[in-house]
């Protein structure tokens, strides 16, 4: 007798991204992969489960995002199976208050997954913990409102420039009196490499390579050169590497989770409004369960089709499914 195991849709590498501090969130320490992980789900809840576990953190979990990638189930599909993947405890939408030192104030909504499956009483605990949790580095980037924080204030040019010769000066000395050893022609003085010091230290702090200076000043020369101090000063000044554009540091400002409420994934209603039972609004929880669990778009096995006459066909009678299978493939868009 012929069956056939395909393996579930995975996601792709170009699985869309959530905005920043959204997506798929991990729920804390989780049992390690095994084939009994989603066995109490039904084939389609299984797949859709197997899907999700496999997304990275940050990848987006709205059904719309699923359907769109996942080749065999449509948005109607995918929302029904994260309802029922939600009641079976491995799934949450948890919604956070989050305060800023600044008095700024923001509702986010997280998205929280657990590959074991975890209890109701479980989830309510997580929730609470999640109360009073400090998140200013895990979630300042794009998701709380705040007036954006006070940018350092920027050092003149002739404060980085003094720095930057301090830092640099040796390694500038040293580049120019090596000049002689990279071409005879530059043989830099003592006075020529300390009155070019400074010159050479701004080419090394505008991301300039001793090399880079070195190739500067001895690439095309003249077959001889009467005064290596000028010609190197010119060389320095009219090849000046442009400035490196400068990165403004901004202050995190102090974020903290000051209230947290549970949200139905299938409405966004959350418990200010609503009863949430096992994660899901109680509409929401009979509208999945009056539809029942879905049935997986491909069966597990095949069963031999009868002989000609009507009989069923022996246990070890060969049977050829090429045919079967290729339309199944068909159906799902796989061919």
């Amino acid at each position: 007798m012929a069956y056939l195991q395909l393996s579930p849709a995975l996601p792709s590498p170009s699985h869309p991204m959530a905005k920043t501090g959204y997506g798929k969130r991990s729920g804390g320490d989780e049992d390690p992969h095994a084939d009994p992980d989603f066995a109490h789900l039904s084939p389609r809840e299984r797949e859709i489960a197997v899907f999700v576990d496999h997304l990275e953190e940050g990848h987006a979990m709205g059904y719309k995002a699923i359907a769109a990638a996942h080749p065999h189930y449509g948005q109607q599909a995918v929302r029904s199976a994260l309802g029922w993947i939600t009641t079976a405890g491995h799934l949450r939408w948890i919604r956070e208050h989050i305060t800023v030192e600044d008095n700024s104030m923001r509702w986010v909504t997280r998205t929280y997954w657990q590959r074991t499956r975890r209890s109701p009483e479980w989830w309510a605990k997580f929730a609470e913990e999640r109360h009073g949790r400090d998140v200013t580095d895990d979630y300042m980037s794009g998701l709380v409102r705040a007036e954006e924080a006070e940018e350092a204030a920027p050092e003149t040019e002739e404060q980085a420039a003094e720095e930057q010769v301090a830092e640099e000066s040796s390694t500038a000395y040293r580049t120019l009196a090596e000049l002689r050893t990279a071409d005879a022609r530059m043989p830099l003085s003592d006075r020529d490499c300390r009155s070019l010091e400074s010159l050479a230290a701004q080419w090394l702090s505008r991301g300039a390579t001793p090399h880079d200076i070195t190739k500067a000043l001895i690439d095309g020369l003249p077959p001889t050169v009467t005064n290596p101090g000028g010609f190197a000063r010119s060389r320095l000044e009219n090849k000046m590497p442009p400035k490196k554009a400068k990165i403004r540091q901004k202050a995190a400002r102090r974020a903290r989770v000051t209230r947290v409420i549970m949200v139905c994934p299938l409405c966004d209603a959350d418990e200010r409004t609503t009863e949430i039972v096992n994660g899901l609004c109680r509409e929401c929880l009979a509208e999945i369960e009056a539809a029942g669990p879905g049935d997986g778009y491909i069966p597990d096995t095949f069963l031999p089709a009868p002989r000609e006459d009507g009989t069923p066909p022996g246990a070890d009678e060969p049977i050829d499914v090429t045919e079967r299978v290729d339309a199944l493939r068909r159906a799902a868009g796989l061919l």
